[in-house]
């Protein structure tokens, strides 16, 4: 079995929204288990000061995941920082507004679709492109919404749905093409970052929201580095069989039709 400190050590990888949330914890886990990692966001900032802290082989990239030519310039900029080819991307970067059928605003459900999807698009296009020669993974972070209607956020769960075919079409085209590329989809029910508190009801606190199987086996929501280690091990030689899956983690919330 591999050690994990050595799992990724060589690998180089891109995390979009890496400077907070999920993309943090998944920048985190990769460097600490050997890979050389580019934060990639918006918050300069934030993702500065995380590069700092982790030192040798992280590197942060201020990029706009909406911008076709600053994923060219991000993959380039990662590529030659390390002197090594990328091997793993994690499409991560997002937004939530809320919206349902009758008052969500178009103007709120195109910015949904371009941060949430568009960007998707890019990065597995760009993503293929640089790893098509040598292999890698891809691995898009999607939603329980992409299935599962939730009335207030119907562009959000559209993005996200599209998020989830758009994995499959990549994995797809890898296949027939023959490319050593793996494109995967990660669909948490609720992840308690900072985007999901700053929605949250008011009076509902984090001890009701989050999932404890002894307190709150009821909770449908876990935290960032939970859903972490299921970005990793995709990441990872691990789930070398797996591609075009959309790997659940929704507390079987699926079945239960809520």
């Amino acid at each position: 079995m591999t050690n994990t400190s050595e799992r990724f050590s060589g690998k180089v990888a891109i995390v979009t929204g890496g400077a907070s949330g999920v993309g943090l914890e998944v920048v985190q886990l990769l460097h600490s288990q050997g890979a050389k990692v580019c934060i990639s966001d918006i918050n300069e900032e934030a993702g500065k000061a995380l590069a700092a802290r982790l030192g040798e082989r992280a590197l942060f990239v201020r990029h706009d995941v909406t911008n076709e030519d600053q994923w060219k310039a991000a993959i380039a900029r990662t590529q030659e920082a390390f002197s090594a080819p990328l091997n793993v991307l994690v499409n991560n970067a997002g937004i939530l507004l809320k919206g349902d059928m009758e008052t969500g605003r178009l103007e709120d459900f195109r910015r949904l679709l371009n941060v949430n999807t568009e960007s998707v698009f890019i990065g597995c296009q760009q993503g293929i492109a640089a790893m098509k020669e040598h292999g890698g993974s891809i691995i898009n972070m999607a939603s329980v919404s992409s299935w599962l209607p939730v009335d207030p956020y119907a562009g959000y769960s559209a993005s996200k749905a599209a998020v989830s075919a758009l994995t499959r079409a990549a994995a797809l085209l890898c296949r027939k093409k023959g490319y050593a590329v793996r494109v995967n989809s990660v669909h948490p029910d609720g992840i308690y970052t900072p985007m999901m508190q700053a929605s949250l009801p008011s009076g509902v606190t984090r001890e009701m929201v989050l999932h404890d199987a002894a307190r709150n086996r009821a909770g449908r929501t876990y935290m960032p580095d939970r859903i972490a280690q299921l970005v990793a091990f995709l990441a990872s030689d691990e789930s070398s069989v797996m591609s075009g899956s959309e790997l659940h983690a929704d507390n079987s919330i699926l079945g239960m039709g809520l």
